[in-house]
């Protein structure tokens, strides 16, 4: 391989370049999810994999967690210009306010060296059930930053080759680190693929990077050329910051033409003391998951192809938090809503492309008990789906994640397993649809039983504001939380006992059309 080959690749070559690319994701995600120890990574699947370029820029990725992945294309170029890089280096990093998303999502990063000069990164975030937070799951009903665990600048988690076991037990206590180890295996594995694809390249790596980048980018603007031009406007409401402060807005302007979208969130509600603020990144992940949605099934996800969108987001808003701002639910609940809102205002420009609303809600379940005395010590995590909208070609799905989550539910089988935890009922909840030409997709039932005391603690939203319906579609069913058939807030922890029963409703979607 030289460094002076700028040889153009033709379409086959560069389809194939795209392709071996997202099968090292492909395989990464799979090293990841068959090495890891928690039902959360293993079973639900709650992590993504990625490649990057020597500057930071996305180059491809897997079809993993949205959220992730969005903000990780914004984000990276920052991380990875804030560290010196070796071989044999890692670097791990959760600063929600550095890259991050919350706490929880712990991301490793691994340069790939090729005859000694830097020529990618190989990225891997997966979602920690146990970050040290102040209540089991690590998704609390919290205030600031600090209440919800260990905060991680971007810090060597690996050097030449050797893991620093003393950091992670620094940050966690001497005990066992499976998860984070698997996250080093999948990087090894990403490294090891990604250079058996780079030392037989007749063509320089970072020349067939810029070529794959410019012709995402044609293709986006291309797609862009096809929408109408105009300034199109929305604004979706979040139910409340578990703290009495409700029905916040987050508006959205967003102005089409052929050179791309200028996307403005100008009008957003200002930030909040309760924990769904959010940093910029993950507004950038819900803008760019829209935008991907609108592109050819087959055009690569890479930096390119966002190049044509630009992005304002008012400092000090839900959508760009200041530090220490609490952001656990800004990652799984705003992220949720800020991707509504700009469905909501592309529906007026392609109303036959945009589904009416979903669930809007990743339906936040954290239980643990962190009481020896109670016990023994457990941390569980989880989402739930609900439905999805319906749109102009067919009903929304039914018991389904939507838009920024791609998760499943943790097996009854696994969580009964592996958890003091009895599931006494599971089914699709019938009539929450909105009705229409296209109904709206139902929502779940979930009831868990708890066979040993635990706390719990629920974040959850589209429990006033229901899902909205499109064309004239009625609104879905909002959610429903109780324990013990006595209703609960959308957010709230608590203690429960042995025998208590725990219930959440997902939201249904919105119906599409007028019937």
């Amino acid at each position: 391989m030289s460094s002076a080959d700028t040889v153009a690749l033709n379409p086959v070559k560069l389809g194939l370049f795209v392709s071996r690319l997202e099968s090292v994701c492909e395989e990464m995600g799979a090293v990841l999810q068959r090495a890891a120890f928690s039902p959360n990574i293993k079973d639900r699947l709650d992590f993504s994999c990625a490649i990057f370029d020597a500057r930071g820029e996305l180059c491809a990725q897997a079809a993993h967690i949205p959220v992730h992945l969005g903000s990780m294309a914004y984000a990276m170029a920052d991380i990875v210009g804030a560290c010196e890089w070796q071989p044999g280096d890692m670097v791990v990093v959760n600063d929600p306010f550095l890259g991050g998303t919350h706490l929880p999502d712990v991301t490793v990063i691994a340069p790939l060296f090729v005859a000694g000069k830097l020529l990618a990164f190989v990225v891997n975030r997966a979602h920690h059930a146990d970050i040290g937070a102040s209540t089991p799951g690590s998704m609390p009903l919290s205030r600031r930053l600090d209440e919800e665990g260990v905060v991680i600048p971007p810090t060597h988690l690996v050097r030449d080759g050797q893991v620093d076991t003393a950091k992670l037990d620094s940050w966690f206590g001497a005990k066992q680190h499976g998860d984070f180890i698997a996250q080093i295996s999948a990087n090894r594995c990403g490294l090891q693929r990604l250079g058996e694809l780079v030392e037989p390249l007749n063509v320089d790596f970072a020349s067939a990077v810029a070529q794959l980048q410019d012709y995402a980018q044609r293709i986006a603007l291309g797609r862009f050329a096809e929408l109408p031009g105009g300034t199109y406007r929305f604004t979706d409401v979040m139910d409340d910051d578990g703290f009495g402060h409700r029905d916040l807005p987050i508006a959205v302007a967003i102005t089409l033409d052929s050179h791309g979208a200028q996307v403005d969130f100008a009008g957003t509600a200002d930030q909040v003391p309760g924990n769904i603020n959010c940093p910029r990144s993950v507004a950038a992940a819900a803008v760019y998951y829209v935008f991907r949605c609108l592109m050819p099934d087959d055009v690569p996800v890479c930096a390119g192809l966002f190049r044509p969108i630009a992005l304002s987001v008012p400092e000090g808003s839900l959508l760009n938090a200041r530090r220490p701002a609490a952001v656990a639910a800004g990652n799984v609940e705003t992220s949720m809503r800020a991707t509504d809102a700009v469905l909501g205002a592309l529906a007026q420009a392609v109303p036959e492309l945009i589904p009416a609303a979903g669930h809007g809600s990743m339906n936040n379940v954290a239980l643990g008990n962190a009481d020896p005395s109670l016990g023994p010590v457990w941390h569980y995590y989880e989402t739930l789906g609900g439905g999805s909208g319906g749109h102009a070609l067919a009903a929304g799905q039914s018991g389904v994640q939507s838009h920024m989550t791609n998760t499943l539910n943790t097996p009854v089988e696994s969580l009964e397993m592996h958890y003091p935890l009895r599931v006494r009922r599971y089914a699709l909840r019938h009539h929450s649809g909105g009705t229409g030409v296209h109904s709206g997709g139902e929502g779940v039932i979930r009831e868990y039983e708890f066979l040993s005391p635990a706390n719990y603690t629920l974040l959850t939203e589209r429990r006033t504001h229901a899902p909205w319906g499109i064309a004239g579609g009625g609104e879905g069913a909002p959610g429903e939380n109780a324990l013990n058939d006595q209703p609960l807030p959308g957010k709230v922890t608590g203690q429960a006992q042995a025998g208590d029963r725990l219930s959440i409703a997902t939201p249904g979607g919105g119906g599409w059309g007028k019937r």
